[in-house]
């Protein structure tokens, strides 16, 4: 599932999501049942903020779930899709691991 959220509407901004993910999402959703993996997108220049799930089952992506950006940015996402995946693959690459990797939880 890909959501994104157009912020002009909303008082908040990519730094403030960003802190949310700092404070208290990444923590919340790394508890989530079903849910392999997730990622936070932001695109700075157009002012949009999403994410990127990836779901075991429909039953696993069904509510309830962690506090959402949704809560925070105050509508629901400017745009929602649900796909099925037809192949997973992962590469060879160095890193130790993805949990933990992207600009808000840098240093």
């Amino acid at each position: 599932m890909i959501a994104w959220w157009d912020l002009k509407q909303s008082d908040q901004t990519i730094d403030s999501m960003r802190d949310f993910l700092r404070d208290e999402a990444v923590e919340a959703w790394a508890g989530v049942h079903g849910l392999p993996l997730k990622l936070w997108i932001a695109d700075r220049e157009n002012d949009r903020w999403g994410a990127v799930l990836l779901w075991e089952s429909a039953e696993a992506a069904a509510p309830p779930h962690p506090r959402s950006a949704a809560e925070l940015i105050g509508y629901p996402p400017t745009h929602r899709t649900w796909f099925d995946i037809e192949a997973v693959v992962e590469g060879v690459h160095s890193l130790p691991a993805l949990a933990g990797l992207g600009l808000a939880l840098e240093n």
